[in-house]
């Protein structure tokens, strides 16, 4: 429980921040700045929303012995994302870049975007990162029945709609795809309360399935 609380605090405050800093740095550039002057080079880096970042904070130990970066942002769109993508990714210069975007683009958090245009913001961030020569992992939208911060109508299927247009866009350019949505739905296509509270952010145990599915990818990726 306690850690379910800190998490929904994160992401209460990530949101907030954000609306608040829409004037003035409306994608976050701020947020990793410092960070990214020290990082180090040559791994992963995850590109994400509070989902990313919540998996930071759960889960250090997965990042610090890997090595891996975490650039996720609570909140955050996928345009939000493409638009820092080359600050918090390219120049990084990892070898390889897990993509994980579109909870909040079903959520209007920007206001409402077409699919189509969620999937060509995360196309250009894959783009982006293939023509600086690292490598991309694209991650299905974890499931979710419903958004508690907003009323938004379908949104499983909405979720699962979205999720086939990344895979396919996966499978016709050879991208490794994880598919974290099969694996953590339930049989309302929601993420359930063993694996999240609010049916969104993953608790610990969420996050062990997910690096289960992810790690042996970038192993592989690696070598």
């Amino acid at each position: 429980m306690k850690k379910y609380i800190i998490l929904t605090a994160i992401f209460a405050t990530s949101f907030t921040i954000t609306k608040a800093q829409s004037q003035e740095d409306w994608a976050r550039f701020g947020k990793y700045e410092q960070a990214n002057k020290t990082a180090p080079k040559g791994r992963v880096v995850f590109m994400g929303n509070s989902i990313t970042e919540g998996w930071n904070r759960t889960h250090p130990e997965f990042f610090e012995k890997n090595n891996y970066i975490c650039r996720g942002i609570g909140g955050q769109t996928s345009m939000q994302m493409l638009v820092r993508f080359r600050r918090d990714v390219i120049d990084l210069k990892p070898k390889v870049v897990v993509i994980l975007a579109g909870t909040n683009d079903v959520a209007q958090n920007a206001g409402y975007i077409a699919p189509e245009n969620t999937l060509g913001n995360i196309i250009s961030m894959a783009e982006l990162a293939k023509a600086n020569g690292i490598k991309v992992v694209l991650s299905s939208i974890l499931p979710a029945y419903e958004f508690r911060w907003r009323k938004i109508a379908d949104v499983a299927a909405k979720i699962i709609s979205l999720n086939k247009m990344i895979k396919e866009y996966a499978d016709q350019n050879k991208i490794p795809y994880v598919d974290y949505h099969t694996a953590l739905k339930d049989e309302r296509n929601g993420l359930p309360e063993k694996y999240a509270k609010d049916g969104v952010h993953p608790l610990s145990e969420g996050y062990d399935v997910m690096e289960g599915m992810l790690q042996p990818l970038l192993v592989k990726s690696l070598r």
